[in-house]
């Protein structure tokens, strides 16, 4: 039996982690002062609400090897094989924490780099599960993985520029004149991290590129599975999404909120898309 460990910025749903059995360990978000859990002792509202009320921006941090080799301790009780799935290196050290922990489970233990974040991550996550309860061995689902970070994509904007601008991601002076204009950054995960796509000029826009990249992605790949995501104020352009996707080859997986540590960068009103082939 393989167990599947993961962490909090697959931003997975409670559902999600009990109908699979799944391990999801938080990282943390460090903010008004308290070193806290993803999803457990933060939530993004707080975040938002903190910071409009003139808080210092929050910062983010992995979780440490102990942490992971907790985790791996108790699914090893009930599992063969551990298959442990991460944020992208590119943008966090959650896998090299992952990974130090693994060495205390030779040949017990498997970390894989998923080279993306939230939805992205979560149907890697999701698929490996699948694949595990069917039966598939580790080498395979880890291959089968491999392919998948090789073709899947994820798309995503935000509402407002302000979170990006306090992270340090744009300057000032770029924030104050994309908010001016009503621009939004139509951002993407490429080779493990975050890219810009394009830019458009207001929300129904950022709407329709999003949708339109869909149809691009279905043409080129065929039937494929789709995860939209979102952070609150954001819900109206996500179902707007989902309308888009009507007749076209998707398979709606649902929608899941993004958790403490990816808000704190993409803000309120932040919306987007994770898609991957059905077959690879």
């Amino acid at each position: 039996m393989i167990a599947i460990v993961t962490d909090s910025t697959s931003d997975l749903l409670p559902q999600h982690l009990s109908e699979w059995n799944l391990k999801s360990v938080p990282l943390y978000v460090l903010f008004d002062g308290n070193m806290l859990k993803d999803g457990v002792e933060i939530t993004p509202s707080q975040i938002f609400k903190g910071v409009r009320e003139g808080k210092k921006p929050p910062s983010t941090s992995q979780p440490s090897p102990a942490e992971f080799a907790d985790a791996y301790r108790a699914a090893l009780t009930s599992a063969d094989h551990v298959l442990s799935i991460h944020i992208s290196s590119e943008l966090s050290g959650t896998s090299s924490s992952a990974r130090l922990a693994a060495q205390e489970f030779p040949g017990q233990v498997t970390v894989v780099d998923s080279r993306s974040v939230s939805g992205g991550l979560a149907l890697q996550v999701l698929r490996a599960a699948r694949l595990a309860r069917e039966g598939a061995q580790t080498s395979d689902i880890v291959a089968q993985l491999e392919r998948i970070q090789r073709v899947m994509t994820l798309r995503f904007t935000v509402d407002t520029l302000d979170f990006l601008r306090l992270n340090g991601r744009i300057g000032g002076a770029q924030a104050l004149l994309g908010s001016l204009l009503n621009i939004k950054p139509i951002l993407q995960v490429k080779e493990g991290k975050v890219d810009a796509a394009g830019r458009v000029r207001g929300q129904k826009k950022a709407v329709a590129e999003i949708v339109n990249s869909i149809k691009a992605y279905t043409e080129q790949h065929g039937p494929s599975r789709a995860l939209l995501l979102v952070t609150e104020g954001g819900e109206g352009a996500v179902q707007e999404i989902r309308a888009g996707m009507r007749g076209l080859q998707v398979e709606d997986v649902g929608t899941v909120s993004i958790g403490a540590v990816v808000a704190t960068h993409a803000g309120p009103g932040a919306m987007g898309i994770a898609l991957e082939p059905v077959t690879v």
